[in-house]
């Protein structure tokens, strides 16, 4: 096993690039910190650091350990703060973390003590791969490869509307059909995409679907100003559009039949049959995702 106290002597010489300065910061004498860096070499069994005259430069192999090295650390960190002081930590999916979750955030929160929880928003890869790693303890996204190790359950289903400029030909209609749908040029939805599976699950094999555009927005925001822009229509989570829709500044069509996606909760599987206090409170509580009703 790695020895955590050698973990953060090689982080602090890699930061500082000088014995000294490390064995300053970490209120160690020189000698100490030498044999720590020295131990965790051996253990590993690779050459961390080159020593020079000016101080130390990290070699390919410490340059491959510091991202496992710092995750170690978090980890630590978060082992910690969870049995010391009850933190939690949630991961969501940039469009749930942005558009959905903030009202059950908001309730969470009423009467805890709001220093003890955190989120972080990020990609769907990004938000697993800290569950997978302990960073976060919870998850709450638009995919899940239900992966071994954790407990999961759907916990709702958002509709996709497409969004139009209030001057668009199509900005009155009450539906957009399937086949209609089809026959659309959408920003955003490419292959590999949330948006785009769902597209392929949704029309099939061989079914005429929606050409989409190659302009890469990388955002539902950016897609929204796009649409706004003129630059086309697009296919989004209804609760993305909410402001937009109340305000005019964008139309949101249904599609028929109903296009949705699901969203997950997700948690390491500790062996309770209990769920953590958080997602106890999501699947309790079916709030409205709508901004205006929380003013």
């Amino acid at each position: 096993m790695l020895n955590l106290t050698w973990v953060r002597t090689f982080l602090a010489l890699v930061e500082y690039k000088s014995f000294q300065a490390a064995a300053d910061q970490l209120q160690l004498a020189q000698p100490t910190v030498s044999q720590q860096i020295r131990k965790l070499e051996e253990q590993l069994g690779v050459v961390l650091l080159t020593r020079r005259r000016s101080g130390c430069a990290p070699t390919p192999a410490a340059a491959a350990f510091i991202p496992y090295a710092e995750s170690l650390i978090r980890i630590h960190q978060r082992a910690v703060a969870a049995v010391q002081r009850g933190e939690q930590r949630i991961g969501a999916s940039s469009n749930v973390g942005i558009y959905v979750l903030q009202p059950y955030l908001r309730t969470y929160l009423d009467g805890r003590d709001p220093v003890s929880f955190d989120v972080a928003i990020d990609r769907n890869p990004v938000i697993a791969q800290k569950l997978s790693d302990s960073e976060i303890d919870v998850a709450v996204m638009e995919w899940w490869d239900r992966r071994p190790g954790f407990l999961w359950k759907e916990w709702r289903r958002e509709p996709l509307v497409v969004i139009v400029r209030p001057a668009h030909p199509l900005a009155d209609r009450r539906e957009i059909h399937k086949d209609e749908l089809a026959t659309l040029d959408l920003l955003g939805g490419e292959p590999g995409t949330g948006t785009g599976r769902l597209l392929d699950a949704y029309f099939g094999p061989g079914e005429p679907r929606p050409r989409v555009s190659q302009l890469q927005l990388g955002s539902t925001e950016a897609v929204k100003q796009a649409v706004k822009a003129g630059l086309g229509v697009s296919l989004v989570l209804r609760s993305a559009v909410a402001e937009e829709v109340a305000s005019g500044s964008l139309r949101a069509i249904p599609v028929r039949p109903e296009l949705n996606k699901d969203i997950f909760v997700i948690w390491r599987n500790t062996g309770s049959a209990a769920f953590p206090p958080f997602v106890s409170h999501l699947i309790r509580n079916d709030l409205p995702t709508d901004p205006a009703a929380y003013d």
